[in-house]
């Protein structure tokens, strides 16, 4: 029974299943009797089996109604760019525009890599922005200087030197179109960098001909362009007319055309189409492996995207083996300390939380975490966040004493890296209330009244310290509201803040559930809870902070307002209670109707 209470202490990969609303009310019903017969004691017996499952059922009737969203904030990837900086979501990386007729593995990644940020999955307080499926952030690339570097970085496909290149005015207008369209493209000049790739396109095949691999090469440009602009009909048919004429100037297992596979690949990737990018990355990697070797880095990065959309496509064995493959790959190649082969780890770990094996997660998680410790030390955010990841697997294995000292830890660190009043250590202090919870409901049969208050005073502690530090943050967000240095990064910290306060304030309403079976229905103050259910209103109410209650942000804001609701409706005392619920039941069916 006490398990259960994990579908609401554990992010979502660890499924929690639905609870009936008419088995949902007898359960209510059941608490309102129990309380009205004890009413007249002082304390509760908790180590009666009844009332401890009575206990754990009210507990875990609102962990059962939903499981934790992801905020992906980006605070497990990027690096700290000084001190009080949380790290981003990673910025669109920029594409290598080949301005020759090679193709550079790396001018074939997207810029996209904001969809190739993996979701985070298991993080309770991270919620995903984008719904974007995720691809390896080892696919961005920063863009070449000068399209003499992109030419000198080429490693993927040999250059066209056979003595039979062309120069003359087309190939000249070719070469600097296509160099100008990628410094319009990265000055976020789209429509000029449009332009310029059409028209190195028209100059390539009028300078080179028809059907020559500089054609490719133009294609793959504006190919590129259209993808990373989400147009994804225009780019997938200007990649396969540049396959087409790649396998016609050389044979079909040509590097050249595993290249260009591999990137229509993603382009099939991106748009769901999972068994068309199969297809593409199973040719690549074969193309990849003839050439390359199979203990070539470029091998296992196309081996991982395919592990990627066999795991979409329901196939996790086969992904989970490709996966951990393309890990050995790395760490045969010295590679087993990178950023690639970390955030492959973390995949291949999250993928065995979604199907249970919490055991074998531990194991990757574990040698996450070691290694970031020898690489990077724990005053880094990528430590903590590993440290976080593993912590939240220790609470599902019932592990309390580990996971607890690695938050404890977690909490030391960002504090050291971050001012107190951000985000991140915030969302530390949610995890501790909530395992606090945990170890507390776990262990009811065991414990006496005062060391349940204890529990249940330390959990409240954790609540308060982190509704102090998210308040803080949406305060001083009305207050520079009307500043035009207002960003969209900074927007993203606002409304992480929203949902970490939210998940604060929830947790402050299954705290007074667990309260009410530790003191006399007369001692309990009610005040908190009050004061949760009157911020939680405000929240949406006011106009400054209601914009920040997001598409994303909306569902956690409707289950707070729900556990909270359903603790002020036992309490049935005062004239304010009821008009409080009243008021929280209209915005639930304005959300409702919005959604």
């Amino acid at each position: 029974m006490a398990a259960a209470l994990l579908r609401r202490v554990l992010p979502s990969p660890y499924p929690s299943p639905t609870l009936p609303a008419a088995s949902a009310r007898r359960l209510l019903s059941a608490f309102t009797t129990s309380q009205q017969s004890a009413a007249a004691t002082t304390t509760v017996d908790l180590s009666s089996d009844e009332s401890r499952r009575r206990l754990l059922n009210r507990l875990v009737y609102w962990s059962k109604q939903r499981g934790f969203l992801e905020l992906d904030l980006g605070g497990a990837a990027r690096p700290l760019h000084g001190r009080g900086q949380c790290p981003r979501p990673p910025a669109s990386a920029r594409p290598r525009f080949t301005t020759d007729g090679n193709f550079n593995r790396s001018s074939l990644r997207k810029l996209g890599s904001s969809v190739g940020a993996l979701l985070i999955g298991q993080a309770a307080l991270f919620l995903g922005l984008s719904n974007g499926y995720a691809f390896a952030q080892e696919d961005s690339v920063s863009p070449a200087a000068t399209s003499e570097q992109a030419e000198g970085n080429a490693t993927g496909l040999q250059r066209i030197e056979d003595g039979s290149v062309v120069s003359n005015e087309h190939t000249v207008k070719w070469r600097i179109f296509t160099d100008n369209g990628r410094d319009f493209f990265q000055k976020r000049q789209l429509d000029e960098a449009e332009k310029l790739f059409q028209a190195a396109l028209i100059e390539a095949k009028e300078g080179f001909g028809l059907r020559d691999p500089h054609v490719a090469s133009a294609l793959n440009n504006l190919a590129e362009f259209y993808r990373l602009k989400k147009e994804y009909e225009k780019a997938e048919l200007l990649y396969l007319e540049a396959i087409e004429i790649l396998e016609e100037s050389f044979e079909s297992d040509d590097i050249r055309v595993g290249t260009a596979l591999h990137s229509l690949g993603i382009c099939y990737h991106l748009q769901h189409k999972f068994a068309q990018a199969q297809t593409c990355y199973e040719r690549a990697l074969k193309i990849e492996g003839r050439v390359m070797g199979a203990g070539h880095p470029e091998y296992a990065s196309t081996m991982y995207l395919l592990a990627k959309v066999l795991g979409l496509q329901g196939k996790r064995r086969d992904a989970e083996s490709l996966t951990q493959e393309s890990i050995r790959i790395l760490e045969e190649a010295g590679l087993g300390e990178s950023p690639t082969c970390i955030q492959r780890m973390r995949y291949l770990s999250t993928e065995l939380i979604k199907s249970k094996r919490l055991a074998e997660a531990e194991i990757w998680q574990r040698k996450i975490l070691h290694t970031l410790e020898l690489s990077k030390g724990w005053d880094s955010l990528h430590t903590t966040r590993a440290a976080e990841l593993l912590s939240l697997t220790l609470q599902a294995l019932n592990k309390f004493k580990e996971s607890e000292e690695l938050l404890e830890r977690c909490l030391v660190a960002r504090k050291k890296v971050l001012p107190e009043g951000h985000f991140l250590v915030a969302v530390i202090l949610v995890h501790l209330a909530r395992l606090t919870l945990h170890k507390f409901a776990s262990d009811l049969k065991n414990i006496n009244s005062d060391e349940a208050t204890h529990y249940l005073a330390r959990a409240k502690q954790h609540c308060n310290d982190s509704i102090r530090i998210t308040g803080g943050i949406l305060i001083s967000s009305s207050k520079d509201q009307k500043k035009l240095n207002s960003t969209a990064a900074t927007d993203r910290d606002k409304i992480a803040a929203t949902a970490i306060l939210l998940q604060a304030l929830e947790v402050v309403g299954l705290i007074d559930i667990a309260a009410k079976h530790v003191l006399a229905q007369g001692d309990h103050d009610y005040r908190s809870v009050e004061d949760a259910l009157q911020k939680c209103i405000s929240l949406y109410r006011k106009p400054d902070t209601c914009r920040l209650v997001t598409k994303g942000v909306k569902q956690d804001y409707m289950w707070c307002l729900r556990v909270l609701m359903d603790v002020v409706d036992d309490m049935q005392q005062k004239t304010e209670l009821q008009l409080l619920l009243g008021e929280a039941q209209q915005i639930i069916e304005e959300l409702g109707e919005e959604s």
